[in-house]
């Protein structure tokens, strides 16, 4: 007979917005699982070295991320994981916050034991009973055979929607018209880099990279960022459909994340199409690396240290919630009265089958309103959704992606999951007034 397991919330995916959602629910004293498919927890950030985490500040400098998400950030201060959130010297943002994959890890599960969360690593949803528009369980294959987890409410944060898609529920995938999403990225890092040799050359070639790049500020500034080189990359001929170099510095003082490889036309849901997206990405990390130490100053000495455990993946499917969030709420800085995370970070669009990027930046104050209607299933009662398979449009998933903004919806999905529970509602009847004094209790802001 299958083992079966009773909770109050479960949490699929422990990226950085199941991490949050589960320590949200946990603080309100639910019962809650939190499910994840790696032997570690921290998604994209640890297995696909998504890094540095961009942004919590709007381009003011105003912080506009906290709550968990900050304390995270603070533990990881506390054990030498993140120097905090310094400028971004490629100068696309305000802040990037540097941070090290193998504590944060570590400072992400004592965080959720702490919240009383019960975590089951190695274990991989792939299935869903829901009957009626209700999701009764999820069950989860593992070593031990097949785990039924029955609850009341479920957040996916799968990134892929995958709690959604195997329930029935409505999702979405991609742009409007052909369903091709953003490219893939397989990134790594290199040590014995001479970031000093690629300072001063930045500063003596300040047209070589991107308009934004702060030049006049960056002799009295850490290097954190670095996106140009765009003479080299011409020049190189290496066959990636991108225009320009892309690294970020750290942890260590001699190290670099790698953020060049691209992956077009391939489906983050199919297998087959998630294969050949591994080894094409693992192709280009050798012909990339091979570059930097041919052709781009302080690399000459350089050498890979590590490459993601999986590529990286930007879109897949989303939720169809009960309102999606639009590129045209985000660049007019849209507000909500129902409004539980802000975010700074602008329109990020890697372009499917070309070569660049399109950015659109946020008027007024530089931020916008992510409101809770967009993590609310239209079509299953009892399910919310956190971090990247939300609902919005494509363009607008360009910015809600980011891991801030993941762990700002986390928390909001959680606490909204254990009102749910506490009051006996669904998430559509969650009172949204309660649910925003209750994130700000926690220190989110609103």
């Amino acid at each position: 007979m299958m083992k079966k397991i009773e909770a109050d919330v479960i949490v699929v995916g422990g990226g950085p917005a199941g991490i949050v959602a589960a320590i949200a629910a946990g603080r309100q004293g639910v019962k809650t699982v939190l499910v994840e498919r790696y032997g570690f927890v921290g998604g994209m950030s640890t297995a696909a070295m998504v890094y540095p985490w961009m942004t919590f500040h709007a381009d003011s400098g105003e912080q506009v991320i906290r709550g968990i998400a900050q304390e995270i950030v603070d533990r990881l201060i506390e054990r030498g994981g993140s120097p905090g959130h310094l400028r971004d010297t490629v100068g696309f943002v305000h802040t990037v916050t540097p941070y090290h994959p193998e504590i944060y890890q570590v400072v992400a599960v004592e965080m959720l034991r702490e919240a009383g969360v019960e975590l089951y690593l190695h274990s991989f949803v792939d299935e869903v009973e829901a009957a009626d528009g209700t999701i009764r369980s999820v069950r989860i294959t593992t070593k031990s055979g097949k785990i039924e987890l029955a609850g009341r409410i479920f957040v996916d944060a799968s990134g892929d929607a995958d709690v959604a898609y195997l329930s029935g529920a409505e999702t979405l995938k991609g742009r409007d018209g052909d369903s091709q999403a953003q490219p893939m990225t397989m990134k790594f890092r290199m040590r014995g880099v001479d970031l000093e040799q690629i300072k001063a050359y930045m500063l003596a070639n300040p047209d070589n990279f991107y308009k934004k790049t702060p030049i006049d500020e960056l002799p009295g500034l850490p290097l954190t960022g670095i996106s140009g080189f765009y003479s080299e990359w011409q020049a190189s001929g290496v066959p990636i459909n991108r225009d320009q170099v892309l690294l970020f510095t750290g942890p260590a003082d001699d190290e670099v994340l790698v953020n060049c490889t691209r992956v077009q036309g391939l489906d983050g849901t199919q297998v087959e199409d998630l294969t050949r997206a591994e080894e094409e990405g693992r192709k280009q990390v050798l012909l990339m690396a091979e570059f930097l130490k041919r052709d781009v100053p302080g690399f000459a000495r350089a050498s890979v240290s590590a490459v993601g455990t999986q590529i990286g993946i930007r879109e897949t499917r989303r939720i169809v919630g009960l309102y999606a969030l639009t590129k045209e709420d985000v660049v007019a800085g849209r507000k909500f009265e129902d409004a539980i995370a802000r975010s700074g970070y602008p329109i990020d669009i890697h372009d499917p089958s070309g070569k660049g990027v399109t950015a659109s930046w946020i008027a007024g104050d530089g931020t916008y309103d992510i409101p809770y209607r967009c993590l609310v299933s239209r079509n299953a009662s009892n399910l919310l959704a956190a971090g990247r398979c939300i609902s919005t449009t494509h363009e607008a998933l360009a910015t809600t992606r980011l891991t801030p903004s993941c762990m700002a919806t986390g928390q909001a999905a959680g606490t909204a999951a254990a009102l749910a529970v506490l009051d006996g509602v669904t998430p559509a009847e969650v009172n949204v007034a309660r649910l925003r004094e209750a994130l700000i209790q926690e220190k989110a802001y609103l």
